[in-house]
């Protein structure tokens, strides 16, 4: 529902939403009352100023009251502080922002000896699409003699889930470290995800969740309101599996992460809330698990225009290889923004060629060697990518 339907339904009740319609009530209304003021003219300089007077601050309330007041009333509408209340009668509150917290494999030249390595070491991604994202060592590390590769625990800079990374784009020490040669996020590196405040779009799912959750049996709103509200979780990133999956009374909800899956110790915190809190029905089987994946090799060739200098291409082609991976969820859309993979639904290598060349004017054309992927209760991922310059 537009601005336009609530002004237009101030319309139907017979109110004036214009100025000239406003003027004209006006002109009844005195004509009514008896008015004695003969020059009514447009040029009139006092009748002017009276209408002025009235007509003005009418428009504001109607204004304030068509594009502000009438489209908070509804979830479908609302936004920022108005859906926060609307939210809170429905005892739903907005999540906040959260820094991403993992750990970081470091790996040093030599095994021998011991070696020391400070909290508040700096490991940062390459540029994607000119933002840099840093992490920070929570927690100094010792180096046993003999051990070669140590994780340590880091936490990102700021909050927002920008930081949210697949493994291997964390992999450069603006200050280097003496006898450390590699670091890196390697696999299951997350542990708790960063968040962004809550934008006013999953608040609203939430709340329109919310109402077919207040019952007293557990169906898949009342479980989807419950994994939802742990950070870094989409009210609709959670897909149920039916069917009793183990046996009777069973089922299975796939969590879908945006950018990197946090560890399995996250996945325990809300499994241990539903299941061992006692926040399931009776008789109820419930597990959360990740979205299971499907890995695919992507090979994608392009044709860069020919005024392109060769110090750009290389530069091209790792900026296009950053695009194709954030269309399937290696990082987030505070970078790029391509379409998406998703569960239960098929992937367009054709769609994504097009946005390929709408964000890039450098490229004069592309080929995939890849087909369409169909998923079913499954997400794609990337196995492997090789972009080729033709």
């Amino acid at each position: 529902m537009s601005d336009v339907d609530f002004k237009q339904a101030l319309t139907d009740a017979g109110i004036p939403t214009t100025e000239a319609g406003l003027r004209k009530a006006w002109e009844s209304e005195v004509a009514t009352q008896g008015s004695k003021l003969s020059n009514t003219s447009a040029y009139s300089p006092f009748w002017r100023l009276i209408t002025a007077l009235v007509t003005k601050p009418v428009m504001w309330l109607i204004s304030f009251i068509s594009d502000t007041v009438l489209p908070n009333f509804f979830v479908k509408t609302a936004g920022d502080t108005w859906l926060d209340m609307l939210a809170w009668a429905v005892n739903v509150e907005r999540k906040g922002a959260t820094k991403a917290k993992g750990v970081i494999l470091f790996t040093r030249i030599a095994a021998g000896g011991t070696l020391e390595l400070p909290a508040g070491i700096v490991v940062q991604s390459s540029a994607i699409n000119g933002h840099i994202y840093q992490l920070v060592t929570t927690t100094p590390a010792t180096f046993a003699d003999g051990l070669l590769q140590l994780e340590v625990p880091v936490e990102a800079q700021e909050v927002g889930s920008g930081y949210n990374l697949a493994p291997g784009y964390y992999a450069i020490l603006p200050v280097p470290l003496a006898g450390i040669a590699q670091v890196v996020n390697a696999d299951g590196w997350l542990i708790a995800p960063g968040a962004d405040p809550e934008p006013d779009e999953q608040l609203r799912l939430r709340v329109r969740n919310q109402f077919s959750a207040v019952n007293q049996w557990h169906t898949d709103a009342v479980y989807r309101a419950m994994i939802s509200a742990f950070p870094g979780v989409r009210p609709d990133g959670v897909y149920f599996l039916h069917g009793a999956p183990r046996g009777p009374g069973s089922a299975n909800a796939y969590v879908l992460f945006d950018a990197d899956v946090p560890a399995a110790t996250y996945l325990e915190q809300i499994n241990a809330h539903i299941r061992d809190q006692g926040n399931h029905g009776h008789g109820d089987d419930l597990v959360v698990m990740v979205m299971p994946e499907t890995q695919h090799a992507i090979r994608l060739t392009l044709w860069p225009r020919a005024l392109i200098g060769n110090d750009k291409r290389d530069s091209l082609r790792d900026e296009v290889a950053l695009f194709v991976r954030a269309a399937f969820r290696e990082s987030t859309v505070t970078d790029y923004q391509p379409t998406l993979t998703y569960p239960q639904s098929r992937f367009s290598f054709s769609r994504l060629g097009e946005e390929l060349h709408q964000q890039f004017p450098g490229i004069e054309s592309l080929h995939f060697d890849n087909a369409d992927i169909v998923s079913e209760l499954s997400i794609p991922r990337i196995n492997s990518l090789l972009v080729t310059l033709a």
